[in-house]
């Protein structure tokens, strides 16, 4: 039996993390292409607390309830759907709305829980997932043998793209802000990891290339660090931009561009349609999940809390002190 009213958790003015607020919402109904989940576990991002200070504005077609990802059992679906029925576990990335007992999906974004991961595992996959392989793969068009470069290499996009890129094939480099997150980053399969506070990641990098530097480079600080970004990407390489956690401006030298052929190019994920993001999930599985399955790529659940301690997962998630995913549990 669905109930008619679920908890959740809503953001009850723009804030710090004492403005979630656990309340009680309505059941959310799918509509013709969508599964509604009866969630386990939902993922925390780093949009969910920029949304909640209120800097990242929620899309009008979206719930104003904070979660990009969840995890958990199909219990409706909607007219359309072929793929998913009632009872099946799934990992999903959703239009917001995760923080709550149960949640929509279109069925396009929704995935098959990997093999021999628990519910909680699977609801830190799919925001950091789809966002690596739409910039890393799709974007920069990293290739077998290409070397990538991961700004925060311990953060949920950093330790998914770092397993990401060693299981398809790449030399994998990686930043982190110490000697014990660096220490992390090797352990998830970085060939090199740099400590950004005591190390110049700009000269380590050409050092241990040769002088030749990377092909890619995934970005999510911006501000200054993007001129040195390009004097460490090799000829013809690929900057991609994911976030700017220092500054959204910079200084490009437009001579350094076009003498080294060099692309810059970023996305943001929450704003585009299904069927983008249904692309992407269909080359999940294809090319990810059987390196999931074949354990080549493992989760990183650093810590999990309550639902209703969905403040006390934001506060962590702003120190940086984790190493992986933080979850939330129902």
């Amino acid at each position: 039996m669905i109930p008619k009213e679920m908890r959740a958790v809503e953001i009850a003015q723009p804030g710090g993390p004492e403005v979630l607020k656990s309340v009680v919402r309505p059941v959310p109904a799918p509509k013709a292409n969508e599964i509604l989940i009866k969630v386990a576990a939902a993922g925390v991002n780093r949009p969910d607390v920029l949304q909640r200070s209120g800097n990242y504005p929620v899309p009008p077609d979206a719930s104003d309830l904070p979660g990009l990802e969840v995890a958990g059992e199909v219990v409706a679906t909607g007219s359309s759907v072929r793929i998913h029925k009632p009872g099946d576990k799934v990992c999903a990335l959703v239009h917001g709305g995760g923080y709550a007992e149960y949640c929509v999906a279109p069925e396009a974004t929704a995935l098959p829980v990997p093999k021999g991961w628990s519910l909680t595992e699977a609801a830190s996959l799919p925001e950091t997932f789809f966002t690596v392989w739409g910039n890393v793969y799709d974007r920069a068009r990293l290739a077998p043998g290409e070397s990538l470069l991961v700004q925060g290499g311990t953060s949920g996009i950093g330790v998914s793209a770092i397993q990401m890129a060693k299981a398809t094939g790449n030399r994998v480099f990686a930043t982190a802000g110490s000697d014990e997150k660096c220490a992390a980053c090797v352990r998830l399969g970085a060939d090199k990891a740099i400590n950004y506070k005591t190390q110049d990641f700009a000269a380590e990098i050409k050092a241990a290339t040769g002088g030749k530097g990377v092909n890619v480079i995934l970005d999510m600080v911006g501000g200054d660090y993007v001129p040195k970004e390009l004097k460490c990407l090799a000829d013809d390489g690929r900057l991609v931009f994911i976030a700017f956690l220092r500054g959204h401006k910079t200084e490009l030298d437009i001579n350094e561009v076009m003498r080294r052929r060099l692309t810059l190019s970023g996305s943001t994920l929450r704003p585009r349609p299904v069927e983008f993001k249904g692309t992407i999930a269909k080359s999940l599985r294809e090319k990810i999940w059987p390196l999931i399955d074949a354990g080549k790529i493992k989760p990183v659940v650093y810590r999990t809390f309550p639902l209703g301690e969905a403040a006390e997962a934001h506060r962590l998630m702003e120190s940086s002190q984790h190493i992986g995913k933080i979850v939330l549990t129902l």
